[in-house]
């Protein structure tokens, strides 16, 4: 058996002395991993790191097993994920919220999702922000999408700033202000196009951050992985010191 696809590397362990697993996310063929003979080498070392975009081809003589990886370079990104604490936490943040998600199971939004996030490693406001979107797009996924959009009271389309816990339905601030202290808060640049700032990107993490537990977590019997907080302390810091500099 085989297919081919583009591809997200997403995380690389060893196997042997020379060998190594490769985890990858694709658009066509979802999360899947595969081994890669001689990644290891000097030659191979490069093509295998976290982040790059690649094509890949797996063999297996079996769709469940494990099967091999053939990797041809797309783009070298392993620089954006390297250069910074929020791009090295940030693959992890994406690989560790991925494995929810069955293997071989197609994704292409948040194929895109991710893409784009690991683009925005480069500057670490949009990395927060493509970071909060990346997360609402994985609730989504799973089928507990948020609803932004309007008032689940008034219908109206402005003045959004609170979320409903119970519901994940927007709120407008005069309808929500009797039950302020049990909304969630939703940051401007999410309905809007306000630029973010460390305030308001922990809002939007606390927001998604909130139900990633209860909807996505909770049906695994786990917590929210620790790689994704790292990535968000990471990102938090970064943005804090540029909006104070």
């Amino acid at each position: 058996m085989e297919w081919k696809d583009e591809a997200l590397i997403l995380s690389a362990r060893p196997l042997g002395e020379s060998s190594k697993i490769i985890e990858v996310l694709t658009p066509n063929e979802g999360r899947a991993s595969g081994l890669v003979r001689g990644a290891r080498s000097k030659t191979m070392r490069a093509l295998v790191q976290p982040g790059n975009r690649v094509e890949v081809t797996w063999r297996g003589r079996l769709e469940d097993q494990l099967g091999t990886f053939a990797l041809e370079l797309i783009e070298a990104r392993a620089g954006l994920v390297m250069d910074s604490a929020w791009g090295a936490f940030g693959i992890g943040s994406i690989a560790s919220l991925l494995a929810f998600l069955p293997e071989r199971d197609p994704h292409p939004r948040l194929y895109a999702a991710a893409n784009a996030l690991i683009e925005a490693f480069a500057l670490p406001r949009a990395a927060g922000e493509a970071g909060v979107r990346f997360e609402l797009i994985v609730l989504d996924e799973f089928g507990f999408g948020l609803d932004l959009s309007h008032c689940a009271a008034t219908g109206a389309t402005e003045d959004l700033v609170y979320v409903s816990p119970r519901t994940g339905r927007a709120v407008g601030r005069g309808p929500g202000a009797r039950y302020a202290d049990r909304m969630l808060p939703l940051p401007a640049f999410l309905t809007s196009d306000a630029l973010c700032d460390a305030a308001t990107l922990a809002d939007g993490f606390r927001l998604t951050g909130y139900f990633l537990a209860a909807h996505v977590a909770a049906l695994a019997n786990k917590p929210l992985p620790p790689e994704r907080e790292r990535f968000v302390r990471a990102v938090l810091r970064a943005v804090a010191r540029a909006d104070q500099a």
